[in-house]
């Protein structure tokens, strides 16, 4: 019986560790294709440091967005960060100069863009070290 046991708890550990290392691979999978996303649409205004200093914004009346500013970003929700990338700098009373995304990415992708800049800002709703 305890032998039938300690196997069961094995079979069920092994399963967890499953479990745990495919959700783990298929969240770098996502922060990694965000990443992609945010250096192929994002840092010619936001820069390659997520410092709000890309090729774009010496030439721009309203700086972009530092995003690796922890204090500057904790307090913006993830929901307005969603809304300024999906419909544009506008729909959050921000720039005009941030465009809509909506018809370049998908939901899910401007969603793994919002979790990406939780790790790039280190701070806010939704990120854990």
């Amino acid at each position: 019986m305890y032998r039938q046991l300690r196997h069961a708890l094995g079979a069920t550990a092994l399963l967890l560790a499953c479990t745990v290392s495919a959700t783990d691979a298929h969240a770098a999978g996502d922060q990694a294709e965000a990443k992609r996303l945010y250096d192929t649409y994002c840092v010619q205004c936001h820069g390659v440091k997520r410092n709000g200093k890309g090729i774009n914004a010496a030439h721009m009346s309203v700086q972009p967005r530092d995003h690796s500013d922890a204090k500057g970003m904790t307090d913006i929700p993830n929901k307005e960060l969603y809304t300024a990338i999906r419909e544009g700098g506008l729909a959050v009373d921000k720039s005009v100069l941030m465009p809509s995304w909506k018809g370049v990415l998908s939901d899910k992708q401007i969603h793994e863009l919002v979790s990406y800049l939780r790790v790039v800002c280190k701070c806010g709703p939704g990120y854990s070290k």
